[in-house]
């Protein structure tokens, strides 16, 4: 059995790094260097030394045990590449929404996305070096999240952190998914 987790965001906020960090496999990666063409449409305003972009989807594996499995699909953060995600989103259990809070606006899309699918996600915050910290509590406010939705303070580089991401995440949609199921059966 393979459960099917999305790792969302703004451009330039660490989805590849992530999804790298936590992958027992060499992560499957579309990565394509940024053209003067693009900079037009991509805005890299605090990604200034961004030099390559996901163009489809990263993909990576982590097993649990025998014949149960996490599969992580990092999807592109330009608005132009959004097509993609109503298909990556088929199926998923739930959702990593990704944020930076130097530019916490990017993710308020991906938010929207699995708000309204009713998407199960966590709020992840890479804390880049150099960035100013929040306690988690401030950035649900300014997100304007629904109470119970997880925000975790994450390193996008480190496996250990990643993982902490991953299990808030599962934990999560586990007890949205119970809780659906209790609904259901009570009507």
């Amino acid at each position: 059995m393979a459960l099917k987790i999305l790792i969302a965001g703004g451009f330039g906020v660490g989805k590849t790094t992530l999804v790298g960090a936590v992958s027992e496999i060499r992560p499957l990666r579309t990565e394509e260097r940024l053209s003067e063409a693009g900079r037009t449409v991509d805005d890299i305003d605090g990604v200034e030394r961004k030099t390559t972009t996901t163009v489809a989807m990263d993909f990576g594996r982590i097993t649990i045990r025998a014949g149960l499995s996490l599969y992580l699909f990092g999807t592109p953060g330009q608005d132009r590449f959004w097509f993609l995600w109503d298909e990556l989103s088929n199926g998923a259990l739930g959702a990593v929404v990704l944020a930076d809070t130097r530019r916490l606006d990017d993710c308020f899309p991906a938010v929207d996305f699995f708000e309204h699918r009713g998407i199960p996600f966590a709020v992840a915050v890479n804390c880049f070096p150099g960035a100013r910290s929040y306690r988690p509590e401030d950035v649900a406010r300014a997100l304007d999240l629904e109470a119970g939705t997880p925000v975790v303070l994450c390193d996008a580089r480190s496996r250990e952190s990643g993982k902490e991401v991953l299990i808030a995440l599962v934990e999560h949609a586990g007890r949205m998914h119970a809780a659906r199921m209790l609904d259901s059966v009570g009507r």
